[in-house]
């Protein structure tokens, strides 16, 4: 062994005092000692590793030694900078990955090159030329390749064929030899060693398959054969030559990722990784850091089944490094900051002891060293004083990774339940009626018979075996949850609907098989709410948003919502239906979170109702500008539109079921302006009502637009003002106190808002008015008659809508005095001005206004149920009281 001179740098000293390896390079190879002296001070570069290829002749003959001759000197170059502190993890990992990039690359040009001159270019059947795409799975396809790594490969070619000539082959012949040539450029064992072992296993069909596939070799395969685990490796996917990735791409993307919510992968991730755990057990692999108990593999399942459940519908999850991929999931709140922390903290730490342990030999090892010499050596290299304290950090690394990892792959249904005697025996009404009345239902008898109908029913008799035993396990825990509510039975009910609806969907049964405290969750909601119980049966993706545990106590954040939602519109443009489904998606993860809220008591009516406008008023907006881009033939970029929104809607006082009343305006003297605005609001008015797959929006109502059901279903500005000016009843100035700009161009929403006040602002004869608005309020009356004794809240006399007809009639009359009455500012606020105005006692408005808030908050309640807007009578006598006294005042009668 030769004597290395002592003017070596410190940082080549130290990393031979941790490697063998690096010690017979420099023994072997005399060039490379110059070199990396030359070299170690900065990180390695595409440039610089192309540099080196230039600076060789490469053909067959050349081309196995310079490639080696170029790997040991990358190598070198790592483990040197890595040891002395030099480069982090990333850096190592880039470094390898580019290696491996360039030296492909290097392999397939050389050897096309010397294919082609023999045989002529590869050519479609029509003619086109055909490339070679290698595509690098596993940590290569991450760019995260580790210093002795292999590296996974597979072959593929766009479409069948063959050569030009002059020896005419087929284009998978062709493709063969290049590939077996590629493989034997980098996997041979020659007098320079190797450059990477190749690893074709992961190609369709293994080892039995052939080395190559076109691209409907490939798309047959996965749709026909393709298993779990290889969505899982191809999530890692990543072409390294070739111009076609996109077409690749569009095929592999769908058998990747699931458009749906794929809880299912997490049962079949569970039974990969126990096959990989029953593999290192007959291996007494427990020190190995990248496969044992809470090592780097389980680190790399944790992040990847995420991606596979959620990366379908969330398409930024659709990335390779799982560094990154952590960092996504802890910000959308799949999992919290510092389990990411953690888990990161846990990736670098081994990945440098794995690189430390292949940095002795460049063996592909794994596994913690049992001599105490190489303990030493790689304690030292992690900047340990002893292998014990190397341990200690490594255990503890290993022991979060293992938490975490088990609080999503752990099996929950693994002991059993203590009720699953009561499912077993579901039929047996006796026994079962008893077990219900001791978990404290109301009517036991009653669960007991809903009970044995399911079990006996053909719905569940023809379940398929895999779906049977996602459901079984559930029922159990439905039984309790709902004992765990204020009411029992109405929950018990409401939760087999639930699962009834999702029953076909095993991915929904494995969500709430997986985490039953959303079960728990669930039934807090569905008991509380006969409408949320129903909105999830219609929406059962939702489901997964009670997974969030920060839905409660985290603020909802509309721009940030609309933001984030007009992103994703653009990503998928120009898919119609798939950005119809997404805001229909989008929306109702919105309308599930507020009803969390709600139901937990966290809201008040006006808050809730506030939120729910200014969700509308972003899907109208938003909607607006999708539609206007679908309109092939427009003058102009941003169309001069604008939709005023009534009613409900336009008082800031929206229900979860609640219609839009909504009004469509234009303000463009293009000749075009009338027939393209048309077809602008007939489309925002489809996309908005229509159902898709996943559901509809509104239910919209455009009579209120001038001359109603006959009129122009788009009018422009002028035509609104003369209309409001010259022909208008005033039920329809009734209407508009509660108009306002809810999307399209801000700039007629301003000249709306002045027709508005002009309109609103006009002087009116007080006793006539009173009389419109007294007729019109008699014929409300009389199209909606009280058929019980009970009090309705809507309709009935000292109710809601004689609070509003009071409302509207004060600003007609008086706004033209007061024109701080024409803000749109909601009944409650208007009643308080109106009374510091003088127009109305001031203690009859704060009554009447106490009064409208209370209806508001039972109606409220009521509709969570489904009920009719009815109480007892007694219940709200005195606010009644108080309406109708206002009511006196104002028009003179009872």
């Amino acid at each position: 062994m030769s004597e290395q001179p002592a003017q070596l740098p410190q940082p080549l000293l130290d990393a031979l005092a941790c490697s063998r390896f690096l010690r017979r390079q420099l023994d072997s190879r005399p060039w490379l000692t110059e070199r990396l002296v030359a070299s170690i001070g900065a990180p390695l570069d595409a440039t610089a590793l192309r540099d080196y290829l230039r600076g060789e002749v490469l053909d067959d003959n050349t081309l196995k030694p310079v490639l080696r001759k170029l790997r040991a000197w990358v190598i070198c170059h790592v483990l040197v900078r890595d040891i002395a502190r030099l480069a982090d993890l990333g850096e190592v990992t880039e470094s390898m990955t580019l290696l491996a990039d360039i030296t492909v690359e290097a392999a397939h040009d050389v050897l096309r090159e010397q294919l082609v001159a023999r045989h002529g270019t590869p050519l479609s059947a029509d003619g086109r030329e055909q490339e070679f795409i290698i595509i690098g799975m596993g940590k290569l396809g991450g760019r995260e390749l580790n210093v002795s790594s292999d590296i996974d490969l597979i072959f593929v070619y766009p479409e069948d064929g063959s050569t030009a000539g002059p020896k005419i082959i087929d284009n998978f012949e062709f493709f063969t030899k290049l590939g077996r040539g590629v493989i034997q450029a980098l996997n041979d064992i020659t007098g320079d060693g190797q450059v990477f072992r190749v690893d074709m296993r992961l190609r369709p069909n293994g080892d039995s398959g052939p080395l190559v596939a076109s691209f409907d070799m490939l798309e047959n395969y996965f749709i026909t054969q393709g298993r779990e685990w290889e969505r899982y490796a191809w999530i890692k996917a990543r072409v390294m030559t070739g111009i076609r990735s996109a077409e690749l791409t569009a095929i592999a993307r769908p058998f990747i990722f699931r458009k749906y919510l794929d809880f299912g992968a997490i049962n079949a991730m569970r039974d990969l990784h126990a096959q990989i755990r029953r593999e290192v057990a007959r291996k007494d692999m427990v020190n190995n850091v990248k496969l044992g108990p809470g090592g780097i593999r389980e680190i790399e399942f944790l992040a990847q089944v995420f991606q596979l459940i959620r990366g379908g519908r969330d398409t930024s999850l659709q990335i390779k490094p799982t560094l990154k991929v952590l960092g996504r999931l802890a910000e959308r709140g799949i999992i919290t900051r510092e389990t990411e922390r953690e888990l990161a903290a846990a990736y670098d730490f081994l990945r440098r002891v794995e690189h430390r342990l292949q940095y002795l030999d460049d063996a592909q090892t794994h596994n913690l060293p049992t001599s105490e010499g190489d303990q030493a050596i790689i304690a030292r290299a992690m900047g340990f004083a002893t292998y014990e304290g190397l341990l200690n950090e490594l255990d503890d690394h290993r022991g979060a990774v293992a938490r975490h990892f088990n609080g999503v792959f752990g099996d929950p249904n693994e002991k059993g339940h203590d009720l699953d005697t009561l499912w077993a025996s579901a039929g047996d009404e006796e026994h079962c009626g008893e077990e219900f009345r001791r978990l404290g239902y109301a009517d036991p008898a009653s669960a007991a018979r809903r009970l044995a109908t399911l079990k006996g029913g053909n719905r569940y008799l023809q379940m398929p075996p895999s779906i049977k035993t996602r459901f079984d396990p559930l029922i159990p825990r439905v039984v309790e949850a709902a004992a765990e509510t204020t009411d029992p039975n109405a929950t018990f009910e409401r939760l087999l609907d639930m699962l009834d609806a999702i029953s076909r969907r095993g991915s929904y049964l494995a969500l709430l098989q997986q985490y039953p405290q959303t079960l728990h969750k669930v039934a807090e909601l569905v008991g509380a709410s006969l409408w949320a119980a129903q909105f999830l049966n219609r929406h059962p993706i939702l489901l997964d948003e009670a997974l969030d545990p920060r839905i409660l106590e985290e603020e909802l954040d509309l721009p940030a919502f609309r933001a984030e939602l007009a992103a994703q519109l653009d990503e998928i443009e120009p898919d119609m239906e798939r950005q119809m489904d997404l805001m229909r998606e989008q929306h109702h993860a919105q309308v599930f979170r507020l009803l969390t809220k709600d139901i937990a008591g966290k809201l008040t009516v006006e808050r809730h109702a506030d939120f729910l406008s200014a969700l509308a008023d972003i899907i109208v907006d938003l909607t607006v500008t999708m539609c206007w881009r679908k309109i092939k033939t427009r003058h102009r970029d941003d169309p001069k539109f604008a939709v005023l929104a009534y009613g409900k809607l336009g008082g800031k006082e929206l229900g979860y079921a609640s219609d839009l009343d909504m009004v469509f305006v234009h303000d463009d003297d293009a000749p075009e302006a009338a027939e393209l605005y048309t077809r602008l609001g007939q489309r925002t008015n489809t996309w908005l009502s229509a159902q898709t797959p996943a559901g509809h929006l509104f239910e919209t109502d455009l009579r209120l637009r001038p001359n109603g059901d006959s009129g122009l279903m788009v009018v422009s500005l002028e035509a609104f003002r003369q209309y409001q000016l010259e022909n208008a009843w005033v039920w329809e100035h009734q209407a508009l106190t509660r108009a306002r700009f809810c999307a399209g161009d801000r700039d007629i929403g301003r000249k709306f808002e002045a027709i508005r006040v002009e309109v609103l602002r006009q002087q009116r004869d007080l006793a006539k008015l009173r009389e419109e608005v007294i007729a019109m309020r008699q014929r409300m009356a009389e199209a909606h008659p009280s058929k019980t004794e009970l009090f309705d809240l809507k309709h009935d006399r000292g109710g809601l809508i004689d609070v509003e007809f009071i409302v509207q009639y004060l600003v007609l009359g008086h706004a033209h005095q007061h024109a701080s009455l024409t803000g749109n500012l909601g009944n409650i606020a208007l009643l308080h001005m109106a009374g510091e105005l003088g127009l109305i006692p001031a203690d009859q408005a704060g009554t009447v206004a106490d009064s409208y808030r209370e209806y508001r908050r039972l109606q409220h309640g009521l509709r969570l149920n489904n009920q009719a807007s009815r109480v007892e009578r007694e219940q709200v006598a005195e606010a009644a009281a108080g309406v109708r006294t206002l009511w006196a005042h104002v028009f003179g009668s009872a």
